[in-house]
């Protein structure tokens, strides 16, 4: 098999250099350019926070699956593939992602110490919201408004407005799960670091309280159901006992059988009575019970702090970047007569 010649390309860089130092006036004039446009742009876009809060979930599995859910974990490398529920952590991301769950973030109370500023997260979005100079400008060229938030918000049928700002919390708040160890990752981006913060804790707790609602639904039905049974059990038991009572005294000193008769039954019915409350007392403790085994554990593994530094933008990068792009950009230009005798 004959081996192809291949064609080395070589950079003449004394070429390069010498081309620069012959334009160093052009050189000065578009890096200083490019770097003023570079700062104006990049320090007019508001800086931004990011805060993480980790939580660990309780995953249940069922019992008779439990060898597959082993397999399952060893070579998809995930161990909640045979969970029992119905939202396993894999689709709480989703969750978080709908508008149900979003528009439920609109009423959080949000606190600005440095402003005195205390509203709710919607109208912090749409009226508090730094904007980029240029962005400022045909806002007040068009007179562009943001609503406040309504009384009443339908996650079915959004407003305009309000769909812009559920896209805006869309895109600010993220949820990643970890598919090794389960791990929730919930992540808040805001132009505030204390309000970051503030709604990342929120997000966390709504979370919570959802995964727990879903989990002990059932449970809490069936405790409902036994308290109202045991009600009714305990009513019946005091009316029995209340019969029997008057009877046997109206009744202390009479002999007749008819009358002990009656009051054997009155006895009877009352133990009945009394039987069945005790049972439901039984039940009703053990519905109990099931709600609290029901009742899902959240490990929280990174609280919610207010982040110190900025997560961006990175203005010392951008500005580096662009100049590195001008650079390159005014060089081509430079030799776009002489490139072939650049590259040998």
């Amino acid at each position: 098999m004959e081996e192809k010649n291949k064609e080395k390309v070589v950079i003449d860089l004394k070429k390069i250099v010498r081309a620069i130092k012959c334009n160093k006036l052009l050189y000065a004039k578009v890096l200083s350019v490019v770097f003023v446009l570079s700062c104006i742009y990049i320090y007019s876009v508001p800086r931004f926070y990011t805060c993480n809060v980790k939580l660990a979930p309780e995953i249940e599995n069922s019992s008779s699956a439990g060898t597959l859910s082993s397999l399952a974990s060893s070579v998809l490398g995930t161990s909640n593939i045979l969970s029992t529920d119905a939202i396993s952590p894999n689709l709480y991301p989703d969750l978080t992602n709908s508008n149900d769950f979003i528009v439920s973030l609109f009423p959080i109370r949000v606190t600005i110490k440095e402003q005195d500023l205390h509203t709710n997260y919607y109208d912090y979005l749409s009226q508090y919201q730094k904007k980029a100079w240029w962005v400022s400008l045909v806002y007040k060229i068009i007179g562009k408004k943001e609503p406040k938030l309504a009384a009443n918000v339908d996650p079915f049928r959004l407003t305009k407005a309000q769909s812009h700002i559920a896209n805006m919390i869309k895109d600010n708040v993220k949820c990643s799960v970890d598919q090794k160890t389960n791990v929730i990752t919930i992540s808040v981006t805001d132009q505030n670091a204390e309000v970051s913060a503030n709604i990342a804790d929120s997000i966390r707790e709504k979370l919570q309280t959802f995964i727990t609602t879903y989990r002990t639904n059932k449970a809490r039905h069936d405790l409902m159901y036994y308290q109202k049974l045991t009600r009714e059990a305990k009513a019946e038991y005091e009316k029995a006992r209340q019969l029997y009572g008057g009877y046997a005294d109206a009744n202390l000193d009479v002999v007749l059988e008819s009358y002990r008769s009656k009051q054997e039954d009155l006895e009877n019915d009352m133990q009945l009575k009394f039987n069945n409350y005790t049972q439901l007392c039984n039940q009703l403790q053990m519905a109990r019970a099931k709600v609290q085994e029901r009742t899902p554990v959240f490990t929280t593994l990174q609280g919610a702090s207010v982040p110190e530094l900025p997560a961006g933008p990175k203005r010392i990068i951008f500005v580096l970047g662009m100049l590195v792009i001008a650079m390159i950009t005014t060089t081509f230009w430079v030799l776009r007569h002489d490139i072939k005798n650049v590259l040998a």
